[in-house]
């Protein structure tokens, strides 16, 4: 679009500002002659409730104030201000400069119009065979989204603007409900719904296995004694094994903000990759030696954008809590871990990756792990409530030597940075 500005024809934009010059100008000469005595006491002939100090130059009416002078006449003021901006249109000469400052700000004005338009498509609604997907309950990824849709998903997502509608998650651990865990001596349930209310699914189901509280619910058999499981005497590193369970436990329901039900398969990878002890086979000897290979992991890069170190110093703390819980709490947790495990060997064997070998050594894990599970979670349930009041200091800590370590760590690089940039580069031969 062309915009023209004639040196005949006086653009709209000085003909509002004259406007404006105008109506402050009437408005000072009114105050201004507000001090004049008449000598005359004539009422107001527009609202008649006050005497008059003025005359309207054109129809010799009396009024008060402004107020008054704007609404006797339409005829008297708009012919009075069409005068004035005519005469003061007149004294003004277009040279080059004002046509382009008008012009920039037309373009400006018209330029902002034209972004507002844009930015009005970009918050247009779905396409209707997204809406109709939703609303028929259909799952929705990435490719059924449209061009469009990609673009302004995309464009939410790197301001910021879905994490704001994504509701925080408060982990199970720390709700007050999660100190009033109680089970019975075979390890499930005290309260135990009738065969006819009980769900359909197993002890593998995903949300079904969450109490209304959102504590993960318990076994629904009793628990096996250990001497059934098996005939040698359990190993005294259960304890350290189980630190690194529950650490990567609390990892993988941070990562998926508590819904580990939506991606199984990935959650339990997670799982896998966290702990050495149910992925990699590893046998930690302390707990120093399980914190750090989880502190380790964390701090790798498939998971350092997380958090890193701070993540997983706040993990630690939450390995504490559940300790100080005791041990229906903890037997809860490995069950929902189980459920986990189960539920992404599941998918696996769904999803037809079984054949492939990579794939198949995953399945193998999850089986190992999921058997691991369960003898721990057999022999938690066995422990006095001492056992984890002790293993909640050692983890405490644990946790003030790995920091003391870090800040010593910390400490060291800013020392060497300040010897390095001390350090002479050229040095001069005698």
């Amino acid at each position: 679009m062309s915009i023209s500005v004639s040196d005949d024809a006086p653009h709209p934009l000085i003909f509002f500002f004259v406007l404006l010059a105008m109506e402050e100008e009437i408005r000072t000469s009114v105050d201004s002659s507000s001090s004049v005595n008449l000598p005359l006491r004539t009422i107001c002939h527009v609202c008649q409730k006050q005497f008059s100090h003025y005359t309207c130059p054109r129809c010799n009416s009396r009024y008060c104030s402004l107020q008054c002078y704007k609404s006797h006449s339409n005829r008297c003021t708009e012919s009075f201000m069409r005068e004035n901006v005519v005469e003061e249109l007149r004294r003004l000469r277009t040279d080059d400069s004002t046509k382009r400052k008008t012009l920039d700000i037309l373009k400006r004005f018209h330029s902002e119009e034209e972004m507002e338009d844009l930015d009005e498509e970009d918050d247009s609604t779905l396409s209707e065979e997204t809406v109709e997907k939703v609303l028929a309950g259909d799952q929705l990824s990435f490719d059924d989204l449209s061009v469009e849709e990609k673009k302004r998903f995309l464009r939410a997502m790197a301001s910021g603007e879905l994490s704001k509608m994504i509701e925080p998650w408060e982990a199970w651990w720390m709700k007050p409900s999660a100190r009033t865990i109680s089970l019975s001596k075979e390890g499930t349930p005290l309260v135990q719904l009738h065969a006819e209310q009980k769900p359909t699914t197993s002890l593998t189901s995903g949300t079904e296995a969450t109490q209304s509280s959102g504590i993960p619910q318990a076994p629904d058999t009793p628990l096996p004694p250990l001497s059934k499981l098996s005939s040698a005497e359990p190993s005294p590193l259960l304890a350290v094994h189980l630190v690194d369970i529950i650490y990567s436990y609390c990892f993988t329901l941070r990562l998926y903000n508590g819904d580990w039900q939506s991606d199984a398969i990935g959650s339990a990878l997670v799982v896998l990759s966290v702990s050495s002890v149910l992925g990699q086979s590893g046998q930690p000897e302390t707990v120093l030696e399980a914190l750090s290979s989880c502190l380790e992991q964390t701090c790798s890069p498939a998971y350092r954008h997380v958090g890193g170190l701070q993540l997983g110093l706040s993990l630690i703390d939450d390995v504490a809590i559940l300790l100080s819980l005791g041990g229906p709490a903890l037997v809860c947790l490995l069950c929902d871990l189980q459920r986990l495990i189960q539920a992404g060997e599941r998918d696996l064997k769904s999803g037809k990756r079984s054949r492939k070998s990579r794939w198949s050594d995953i399945g193998t894990k999850l089986k190992h792990a999921d058997r691991k599970i369960f003898f721990i979670m057999c022999w938690v349930h066995e422990q006095p409530s001492e056992v984890w009041s002790t293993l909640e200091n050692i983890v405490k800590m644990e946790k003030s030597s790995i920091m003391e370590f870090e800040n010593q760590k910390m400490s060291t690089k800013m020392d060497s940075k300040v010897k390095n940039k001390d350090k002479v580069l050229i040095q001069e031969i005698k």
